[in-house]
């Protein structure tokens, strides 16, 4: 590289600065804390980055069942802005405690019937008994396990326990969608991680 002359216009030091290559380091996200617990801005599914939409904490008075990241494609702030999307999705999720399954097999079947007309919740029944009965045979999820349930297009939802593969896919960006809804639908149980997952303040 050749010597910068000492008497070099600002402006053209800037463009050779520039043509150089030089930059100044973007500094890197920090990951996000729920209640100890670390999620990443960015991560890959699909072959596709996803970024971090939000986070929050499922609390029941002073205890606290799990920490949850939705990640997406493009960050979005409303439930339809967010199953509009196409591409993948994560929801992730982290035990703060043990959990028996049925408790999730319930807020799955509530959650459900309080977000989705009965029209499409009969076109889902047979999708759902195959999460339901996924659920189920888990028995107990242990405080410390890591869920992720993966939305890949052209197959569906994929049910990950601690790295590990839950049963086949299920098919249908419906049923994601429906799924997605039981945390960020217009009737939620818990409404500050509805607004912790869309990237809003509670």
């Amino acid at each position: 590289m050749l010597p910068l002359p000492r008497c070099l216009p600002a402006w053209a030091l800037a463009a050779a600065l520039l043509g150089a290559g030089w930059w100044p380091a973007r500094a890197a996200e920090p990951p996000t804390t729920q209640a100890g617990v670390r999620f990443e801005p960015r991560l890959q599914l699909g072959g596709q980055a996803l970024q971090l939409n939000g986070s929050g904490l499922r609390a029941v008075l002073f205890l606290k069942g799990y920490a949850a990241a939705l990640y997406l494609p493009q960050r979005a702030a409303t439930a339809d802005a967010v199953l509009a999307q196409p591409g993948p999705k994560r929801l992730q999720m982290r035990l703060l405690l043990d959990v028996p399954a049925a408790e999730f097999s319930k807020a799955l079947h509530v959650g459900i019937a309080r977000n989705l007309p009965a029209e499409q919740q009969g076109a889902l029944t047979e999708r759902v008994a195959r999460f339901d009965a996924l659920l189920q045979a888990l028995g107990t999820v242990k405080k410390g396990d890591a869920v992720n349930l993966d939305y890949l297009p052209g197959q569906g939802l994929q049910f990950w326990l601690n790295g590990r593969l839950q049963g086949a896919a299920i098919p249908g960006d419906d049923f994601y969608g429906a799924l997605l809804r039981v945390f960020i639908g217009a009737h939620v149980s818990d409404d500050k991680l509805r607004a912790g997952l869309l990237g809003q303040s509670a």
